[in-house]
């Protein structure tokens, strides 16, 4: 390729967000946003009821419509996917919403449309400016809700991706959950959006049906047309427009290797994780949902490392109860057998907002009343969850895990509230687990310091590197400004693991991690090397994980952790880990 086609090229390539992995080589097709055009008239006072009337009817239509999408789902996707829309149904019940529309229709004599129009437009306001990116993506829950309110007061018919008759790539501003849900799956075999996030609904359900998906390319929609071809980098969040043969090609290629990578690594599903010389992890998954379960055992993990349980508080308007709690955990009990389940217990607070729960608002919420803060504070919602986590015990080998704990006060606190909940279930004969292991996750630097003290009265740590990074750099994760400071392979965060490892294993106890850092191939011969025992990641990536471990020795991990350990910066150790895994692939290859 010479100078001038590089440039050229260059020109069209959009970088977004990657959502979804894989490649998508197709035609565009693009999604119109269903923008409606809407004017205010003034509604004679004797009409005023039937204007009210005809609201109540719009929304009961649009509950409908949302229903019979969460049934679809449940079918094709699973229960927990099916449970995103019950946001949707949130803003349908949100009565502040519909008494503010009412109100306004009856003070101004507006027509409804209207009212209902200028009043979701001061919500989706409030909701964009929030600092919080899962509160932000929130708001794509309120908009598409929004749109199908006005269209059933339009009286209009919604267009739909399920009606394509030939494969495309959906381009558009903006996706809803329903208009991902809905989607031809044959059909549609990438998108992309200018606006979004990872945490939005529509990427999750990208991921969920493995469709390539990049979000967040802001300007793709204006500089394309309808029948361009363009190609979707789900790996690297790059979208190329009509790119050469030359690139087409390229990109083929790329995602013929994509295709046998991911059938290369089914194979080792099946297969434990052992290294050459002999030493033995476990490669567990994380959870949040029951339903998952089929999932971690078609990946090949060999247990559940975090079952992050807050997800049961989310989108409803009462608490779960204690038999609510004893059902979920006994399913998944039952489905692993003998395998350990990991129960964290509910870290609502910080990026996890529960509005019903009254978790006040503040200045810093991830350093606030989050998490085991929480639980202690309100002994009451903290034991109901407990309780259930108990009486599930004696279906399977459940090990319950404190998050957040910062000090021995905290970790002697909650043992005392489970003591309390165990003797209240003897006294009542309900049979539990009287040595179920309890364990804490060390993700703040005062643990981490204090990790030797913490150790002697737990039965296993479990290192959470997404907090735990953010609180030792002083960074928010979710802040654009400064998320290149947000660095896993800072020295100081490697000594911190090294030396959470080395205590936990002098004082006679096994130590995992959950974080994001688990997953991540780069960092797996680190962590080996380090010693960890236990990875917990996403059940689609146990395979990758259990390939790096299968294909060197201890002995070499440990060489190579000791080396890193010795690097001033984060760009030198990444530098060296990546050049390390690129061995072990050629190697693995050969």
């Amino acid at each position: 390729m010479n100078k001038q086609q590089k440039i050229k090229v260059e020109k069209k390539m959009l970088q977004g967000i990657a959502a979804s992995p894989g490649i998508a080589i197709g035609r565009v097709f693009i999604w119109d946003s269903e923008e409606y055009s809407i004017t205010k008239h003034l509604i004679p006072t004797n009409k005023i009821s039937e204007e009210i009337l005809r609201f109540e009817d719009a929304l009961i239509k649009t509950r409908s419509e949302i229903l019979d999408i969460q049934r679809k789902i449940s079918r094709e996707m699973g229960f927990e996917h099916a449970e995103i829309f019950n946001a949707h149904l949130l803003v349908l019940e949100d009565r502040m919403l519909i008494e503010e529309v009412i109100n306004k229709i009856k003070k101004e004599k507006v027509n409804v449309e209207y009212a209902f129009l200028r009043i979701l437009k001061k919500y989706s306001d409030i909701f964009s400016k929030m600092d919080d990116e899962y509160l932000r993506e929130r708001l794509m829950d309120i908009q598409d809700v929004g749109k199908r309110i006005i269209r059933n007061l339009l009286g209009k018919q919604k267009q739909s991706l399920k009606d394509l008759k030939e494969n495309v790539i959906v381009v558009a501003t903006n996706l809803s959950p329903s208009d991902t849900a809905l989607m031809h799956k044959d059909k549609v075999i990438g998108f992309t959006t200018d606006m979004g996030g990872r945490t939005s609904h529509t990427a999750i359900l990208a991921r969920s049906s493995e469709i390539p998906a990049v979000v967040g390319l802001k300007t793709l929609t204006p500089n394309v047309n309808n029948g361009d071809i363009i190609i979707v980098d789900g790996n690297n969040g790059n979208v190329i427009i009509n790119p050469t043969k030359l690139i087409i090609k390229k990109y083929q290629n790329e995602q013929k290797k994509f295709i046998e990578f991911e059938k290369e690594l089914s194979r080792f599903k099946s297969l434990p994780a052992i290294t050459i010389d002999g030493r033995s992890i476990v490669i567990g998954a994380n959870i949040e949902f029951p339903e998952e379960v089929d999932s971690v055992l078609a990946h090949g993990a060999q247990g559940i490392g975090l079952y992050r349980t807050e997800y049961m508080y989310m989108n409803r308007t009462d608490l779960p109860s204690e038999q609510e709690h004893f059902l979920a955990y006994k399913k998944v009990a039952q489905c692993m057998k003998k395998n350990t389940v990991v129960i964290r217990t509910m870290d609502i607070g910080g990026d996890k907002f529960v509005s019903h729960l009254e978790v006040p608002n503040e200045m810093n919420p991830l350093m606030g009343s989050r998490a085991i803060r929480f639980c202690l504070a309100r002994p009451d919602i903290f034991k109901t969850q407990l309780r259930g986590i108990l009486r599930a015990s004696v279906y399977g080998n459940l090990k319950i895990m404190y998050p957040m704990i910062s000090g021995l006060t905290e970790l002697r606190q909650a043992n005392e509230i489970l003591k309390e909940v165990k003797q209240e279930l003897l006294k009542k004969q309900v049979p539990f687990d009287k040595n179920i292991e309890v364990g804490i996750m060390i993700e703040v630097p005062s643990a981490a310091l204090i990790a030797d003290i913490l150790a002697k009265e737990v039965a296993f740590f479990s290192i959470g590197t997404n907090d735990l990074i953010q609180y030792a750099l002083a960074v928010d994760r979710i802040n654009e400004k400064i998320a290149y400071l947000y660095e896993p392979a800072h020295p100081a965060v490697m000594r911190l693991i090294k030396s959470i490892i080395d205590v936990g294993h002098n004082a006679g106890i096994w130590v995992g991690m959950c974080g994001e850092m688990a997953a991540e191939p780069v960092f797996a011969i680190v962590l080996l090397g380090l010693g960890l025992d236990e990875f917990s990641a996403s059940p689609v990536s146990v395979p990758e994980i259990k390939k790096i471990i299968r294909s060197m020795s201890y002995e070499k991990a440990q060489e190579i952790a000791a080396k890193i350990l010795t690097f001033d910066t984060a760009a030198k150790i990444q530098e060296y880990a990546n050049t390390k895994l690129k061995e072990l692939v050629i190697k693995s290859t050969e």
